[in-house]
């Protein structure tokens, strides 16, 4: 089980400090999220910033693509520091020819899918791909409430992927709290995405991700 601090909450005059925070708290990689306010309704960062987090982290660093065309910019992306390039299916018609891109260029592959999207959309690059992301929240915006009915999405993911006797990692991003990361790690995803758990915690960051890991294994013992 993993859990991956999105800087999306973070306090960007403190960046490198609040991911050196996370990172030695135990913290298992960082996410970028990366928005173009074209395929969803914001704008957040670029590479630039991904190069900022590499400087301040050896954590692995996943780029999560909320972009229309994202082979155009992976590239981009990879040279900045990310280790991962997540993209999301519904904005890469050809997603085995990007997903081979991402393995050329010597990183992992990762396909995410929007809440309304059926899984039916990703069966045919089950083998290829070495996350799935299923979103828990209609992507753009930090800090909403998580969809419980994509438990069941999580679910039915995992039983596919045991079916083909894949172990490929499952990660959930939005709304993810100390109530729902037991319920998503029961459900069978196995890397956890948190933002404003994290990091709009008085408690602080460091604290807040201790937490989290604990409310998670309470689902994993489950």
């Amino acid at each position: 089980m993993e859990i991956v601090p999105s800087i999306l909450s973070a306090d960007f005059t403190r960046l490198g400090e609040q991911v050196r925070q996370v990172a030695d708290a135990g913290a298992n990689r960082i996410q970028v999220d990366v928005m173009d306010g074209r395929f969803v309704p914001n704008i957040t960062v670029g590479p630039l910033v991904v190069a900022a987090v590499r400087r301040a982290t050896s954590l692995p660093i996943e780029a999560h693509l909320m972009i229309i065309e994202p082979e155009r910019y992976l590239q981009d992306f990879a040279t900045a520091g990310a280790d991962l390039l997540i993209v999301h299916q519904e904005a890469s018609p050809h997603l085995h020819r990007t997903i081979a891109q991402i393995k050329r260029l010597g990183k992992h592959a990762g396909v995410a899918i929007n809440p309304a999207t059926p899984l039916a959309m990703i069966q045919e690059v089950l083998d290829l791909a070495d996350l799935f992301l299923i979103m828990t929240v209609d992507p753009g915006f930090g800090g909403q409430g998580f969809i419980a009915s994509m438990l069941s999405k999580v679910e039915r993911l995992r039983a596919m992927l045991d079916g083909r006797g894949l172990r490929t990692d499952i990660e959930v991003d939005g709304g993810i709290h100390g109530e729902t990361a037991p319920q998503a790690i029961h459900a069978g995803a196995n890397v956890l995405v948190a933002g404003s758990a994290i990091y709009d915690d008085p408690a602080g960051p460091a604290a807040a991700l201790a937490k989290l890991r604990a409310a998670a294994l309470s689902g994993a013992a489950g």
